[in-house]
């Protein structure tokens, strides 16, 4: 099992920091370094300043948002990044959701699945560099009945075919994600459900396409944190957890809601929204258990976080991504070296 780290998203309050922690990752051997984009930073931007002052870990989006870029766009800055990387850019896609596709890009949140089978087509027929053209539901290029015309890429990328991830969480999403994509980045998994809120899924999109799980990257993100008292270190992540499971999307599409409800936190999951949408965070972070956070967060003594990567691993994670938590630049390179240490101790570097 493989080790990445996420930078979350610029402007969190830990920027400054940001670069320290993936040349460290760098220089520690991890395998990736993601970066993230909402509605604030935008992933390129982040990536390619990473990948600028690194030497070997590969940079990837996680994610660019579906609906924030025309499929070919996305391509020219696909093949620009894995240039200018040396070959080192990971492409992750995601539909985002209901409230930042028509409230920030004036899109509509319809059909996401068919919308990204058709994103991820075009951008795949792009990057071969041969003249675009494309019939679909949501995109037709050129544009009929104009003066446009089938163009190539003209930009080469370092490598054929750039990796390509999608950020997936629902049964139906999974499924498709196995089927048309090299990757699926994962949130909130728990090794305990991981089989069924995800792998069976994945698996059966790759038997769809006639494919294994072998060279399929399952790729969740997993927060980390380093310590003695367990319960202490989870209360650092009740408000994130709280903003997923209550705040993300609305009231009848949040999938992040309904994940934890697929878990066994149906009751849990109901309360944390009702909380977080009547505008109390505060009792929405303390009605999220601490079995939802232990169980889909690496935390404790650094043998307790060698445990806990044994069972992601059997659960079927190829890379497990840390987010490694802290007050100080100093707790966040302690918890990267941690990650390190812990993935030797479980006989898994």
């Amino acid at each position: 099992m493989r080790l990445g780290i996420n930078l979350g998203y610029w402007g969190a309050g830990m920027d400054g920091d940001n670069l320290a922690v993936a040349q460290e990752a760098d220089r520690l051997g991890y395998d990736v370094c993601w970066a993230a984009e909402a509605y604030g930073s935008d992933a390129p931007t982040v990536l390619s300043w990473v990948a600028a002052r690194t030497e070997r870990i590969d940079v990837g989006s996680a994610i660019l948002q579906i609906p924030a870029r025309q499929p070919a766009m996305t391509a020219m800055t696909a093949a620009t990044l894995d240039s200018l990387s040396g070959g080192r850019f990971r492409l992750g896609l995601g539909v985002s959701g209901p409230q930042v596709s028509e409230g920030w890009y004036g899109v509509r949140f319809d059909k996401p699945l068919a919308r990204t089978r058709e994103y991820v087509e075009i951008v795949r027929k792009a990057m071969t560099r041969e003249r675009l053209s494309y019939e679909g539901e949501h995109w037709t290029l050129p544009l009929p009945g104009g003066p446009g015309k089938p163009i190539r890429l003209t930009v080469h990328p370092e490598r054929e075919r750039i990796p390509l991830y999608i950020a997936a969480i629902g049964p139906k999403n999974l499924e498709q994600t196995g089927e048309i994509a090299d990757g699926a980045l994962l949130i909130f998994p728990s090794p305990d459900h991981l089989e069924d809120t995800a792998v069976r899924y994945i698996r059966e999109g790759r038997e769809k396409a006639g494919k294994t799980m072998d060279g399929f990257d399952v790729c969740p993100t997993v927060p980390l944190a380093v310590g003695d008292d367990v319960r202490a270190l989870a209360d650092m992540f009740r408000p994130y957890t709280a903003l997923y499971v209550g705040g993300m999307g609305s009231r009848k599409q949040n999938f992040y809601n309904r994940l934890a409800q697929r878990m066994g936190y149906e009751k849990e999951a109901v309360e944390i929204q009702d909380k977080y949408l009547a505008g109390d965070k505060a009792g929405a972070a303390a009605a999220v258990p601490h079995e939802l956070i232990d169980s889909t967060a690496l935390l404790g003594t650094v043998d307790r976080i060698a445990d806990r990567m044994r069972a992601y691993a059997a659960a079927g994670v190829t890379t497990l991504t840390l987010a490694p938590a802290g007050f100080t630049l100093d707790e966040r390179l302690t918890a990267l070296r941690a990650g390190t240490e812990a993935l030797e101790r479980a006989g898994l570097a």
